[in-house]
């Protein structure tokens, strides 16, 4: 199965023959194209022309994030799998009132079941999470549902973590050490779950749950916050309570962020995560947690149009 490969130094990416290598001052390090699925740049890096055809001709996406670990943008290949009966059928499903708040709310169940498992699994208290309904008539109102989970499982979160403060989310910049590895972690989920979606045949910009905004992919936004409390929040936690990632390992300025030593531990580990193997109950096999992503993006294709109902994940692992 192909990889992430992660870059957390300033360079070059560049062309060298039919290998591609990363360039600085420093080193020179081939880059194992035909095995990466993506590639994440977390400092300045500049592609050349030779980089981007070999890329082009991979179908490998560059992701790029500033110094808090925010998504900036992305280099994308021309998309691989491209249907335009499937993308009609999601912008049908977006533009029909009833048909788009089915699916908004079924990404809003798939958050609830997935805070819910995470709190199990570390035998916390989880039933005033478990009690809240689901209940709008309207994206908007679901997202304000969405929000209230947030707020209640943050709240239980705080008391797992054994080392560091959590009082609530800050953004723009991350104004603490939890908030910073939760900023570094949801940036690049939305990466992983952008890259799998292109490898469906659906259209990242049309969302349901998310409203579709200019310069974002909203359909990968509504996809990862299903996924983030089982991989970004599971890991953090590791992390911290293992003391694996520490007080030395961030910087600090107008806000907080991962020093280089500390952005390769926690990316390993969230790497990890993402390659770590479930044994899904309705195929009976074991499948990667970064192939579930992309099994809940074959799912709405054959909802867009009309084979099979979509009912999104409930995560039981």
């Amino acid at each position: 199965m192909k990889k992430a490969y992660y870059i957390t130094q300033m360079g070059v990416l560049e062309r060298r023959g039919n290998t591609l290598f990363f360039v600085n001052e420093n080193e020179k390090r081939p880059i194992p194209i035909n095995s990466t699925s993506e590639i994440h740049c977390f400092k300045p890096v500049s592609l050349t022309s030779g980089a981007i055809k070999l890329l082009s001709e991979k179908n490998v996406p560059v992701h790029f994030y500033n110094k808090y670990g925010y998504y900036r943008g992305s280099y994308m290949p021309l998309e691989g799998q491209i249907s335009g009966t499937v993308v009609i059928k999601q912008a049908e499903h977006h533009l029909d009132p009833e048909k788009r708040l089915y699916v908004a709310r079924q990404f809003v169940e798939g958050i609830k079941a997935s805070m819910v498992a995470l709190l199990k699994s570390q035998r916390a208290e989880y039933k005033s999470l478990a009690e809240i309904p689901i209940e709008g008539s309207s994206p908007a109102e679901l997202m304000g549902v969405e929000s209230t989970l947030w707020l209640e499982f943050y709240n239980v979160y705080a008391t797992l973590l054994k080392y560091f403060e959590f009082s609530g989310r800050t953004r723009r910049p991350p104004q603490d050490e939890v908030n910073a590895m939760i900023s570094y972690g949801n940036s690049v989920l939305y990466s992983v779950v952008l890259s799998e979606i292109r490898k469906t045949y659906l259209h990242p910009a049309i969302s349901f749950l998310h409203e579709p905004l200019e310069r974002r992919y909203s359909f990968a936004l509504d996809i990862a916050d299903v996924f983030k409390p089982v991989t970004v929040f599971r890991i953090i936690l590791r992390l911290v309570n293992r003391r694996q990632i520490r007080e030395e390992h961030f910087e600090k300025d107008m806000g907080v962020m991962l020093n280089r030593t500390g952005l390769k531990i926690f990316l390993t580990e969230l790497n990890g995560e993402l390659g770590k193997k479930v044994l899904h109950p309705r195929f009976k096999r074991k499948v990667s947690i970064r192939y579930l992503i992309r099994l809940e993006g074959y799912s709405l294709v054959k909802h867009f149009l009309g084979d099979k109902k979509y009912k999104s994940l409930r995560v039981w692992w």
